[in-house]
């Protein structure tokens, strides 16, 4: 009987398979536009070709009596046509199957990947990479220095030819006792969790619950976004495509990073769209922040922390120019090493807890969702804007967009930029699009050249486009 490496599936990625459900079964995709039709036999050569280096995208999922775990496995990854709805779901219990997919669609390459395995900066590596092999392919003659990870310049992952997965940063960082990276098994060493074991934080769980509690205010009723269904529980997408410099300008002149400029935005067409917020004027959103930017690592595993941001009509001034700035200030304090660090202490010392340390893992499934539930009451919307994409040579030259999404349980958009365009993808488990056009009705009144796609979803759509 062959010997497969192992390692326990971290908290921080429990959490998604606890979350899981039909519309969002936890899964996001990047995708990069080449400057020709795809050649799956080519791709799939490259795929082969990076694969083999990111030993962590070998796993699949298992379930023990207390805890989940990545398992080593020597699946080989096929690339498809993308013939799916975007972000179908991947991992299905008690299924043996790799926890990422490949696809392509005339000029557009696709890593669709499981959120349990990785994040998206862990993902723009795999990408990256994966493109950069293929175009060396296709244009053998092309600058052959080797491929680059770390592309993603939202981090400062190394730039090491290797499959980018050291964890000496943690090690140094956060864990304490930890065994040198030099032992244990290579898989083992890729897929150790992203968790911290840091000073525990001068405030008990207690206060900190207190200070929770005070944070949401009674009279402060978070607005909930609602819409009907999309049919078969398939994630509807819309892509917004724009120049770069010129959004970055309305941000500069509101005196915000990007990120708070489109999030404004994002508040704002949802109030318009609606129609009215009623006694419900509290827009809340859920900003992911990629750790590595302050504790340098070159895992792909799940390496972020959220920080939440809310805006409440008709206590102070509601302008668009006001909204970012009231986002801004809440945003910057809590998007510091220092916050951070106390900010996740709390977790650690919840999920080393000897009592729920012993939990079956079903009743862990249990208690995870309800937390879950009970957080998303506090949110309107999600937002995550991963960043301007840098590529290698010869890949920079030949991908255009590059586009990033979710499956989402609630309204959501995902930014990232490539080559001068910015693209804001839309995600919701909804089919209405009315916040989506308010979004766009924005921009284009600043003077922004705006190009909108959406995916079909409803039954008159498909056919339409079939027709």
């Amino acid at each position: 009987m062959t010997h497969r490496d192992w390692v326990r599936l971290d908290n921080a990625s429990n959490i998604f398979l606890a979350a899981r459900s039909a519309a969002d079964p936890k899964v996001f995709r990047l995708s990069a536009e080449v400057d020709h039709e795809v050649d799956p036999r080519l791709l799939q050569q490259a795929l082969d070709e990076t694969y083999d280096r990111y030993r962590l995208y070998h796993a699949v999922l298992q379930s023990g009596l207390f805890w989940y775990y990545l398992q080593d496995s020597d699946l080989r990854p096929q690339v498809t046509a993308d013939e799916q709805p975007t972000c179908a779901p991947i991992y299905q219990a008690g299924r043996r199957n790799l926890l990422f997919r490949v696809v392509y669609h005339r000029r557009r390459i696709s890593v669709e990947v499981f959120h349990a395995l990785s994040d998206g900066t862990g993902a723009a590596w795999f990408l990256s990479d994966l493109v950069n092999a293929y175009i060396r392919l296709r244009h053998p003659d092309s600058d052959r220095n080797p491929p680059l990870e770390g592309a993603s310049e939202t981090d400062e992952a190394p730039t090491e030819p290797t499959h980018g997965l050291n964890i000496d940063s943690f090690a140094h960082h956060f864990r304490r006792g930890s065994r040198s990276p030099a032992s244990g098994s290579a898989f083992s060493r890729a897929a150790t969790p992203a968790t911290f074991t840091v000073a525990d934080s001068a405030q008990s769980p207690a206060d900190r619950w207190k200070i929770s509690r005070l944070r949401r205010s009674a009279d402060k009723k978070v607005h909930r976004v609602r819409g009907t269904r999309t049919p078969d529980n398939r994630t509807r997408a819309v892509e917004l495509t724009m120049p770069t410099d010129a959004v970055l300008g309305l941000a500069r002149a509101a005196d915000v990073s990007l990120t708070m400029y489109l999030t404004a935005l994002f508040f704002e067409s949802i109030r318009i769209s609606s129609g009215g917020l009623g006694q419900a004027r509290t827009l809340a959103a859920s900003v992911p922040v990629n750790l590595r930017q302050f504790f340098p690592s070159a895992s792909a595993r799940n390496f972020f922390a959220t920080v939440r941001v809310e805006h409440t009509y008709g206590q102070g001034e509601d302008d668009l120019s006001s909204i970012c700035k009231q986002l801004e200030s809440q945003f910057l304090p809590q998007a510091t090493q220092e916050a951070l660090e106390k900010k996740l202490r709390w977790f650690i010392r919840v999920e080393r807890m000897p009592g729920l340390r012993i939990v079956p893992r079903p009743l862990k499934d249990v208690i995870l969702g309800l937390v879950n539930r009970h957080n998303n009451r506090g949110l309107s919307v999600a937002v995550s804007n991963l960043g301007r994409i840098g590529l290698p040579e010869p890949a920079e030259s030949h991908v255009g967009r590059v586009l990033f999404h979710v499956s989402a349980v609630r309204p959501q958009f995902c930014a990232t930029s490539h080559a001068g365009l910015l693209t804001v993808s839309f995600t919701s488990p909804f089919t209405e699009t009315d916040h989506i056009r308010e979004f766009a009705r924005m921009l284009t009144a600043a003077g922004i050249d705006v190009t909108v796609a959406a995916e079909r979803v409803t039954e008159d759509e498909i056919a339409e486009g079939q027709s």
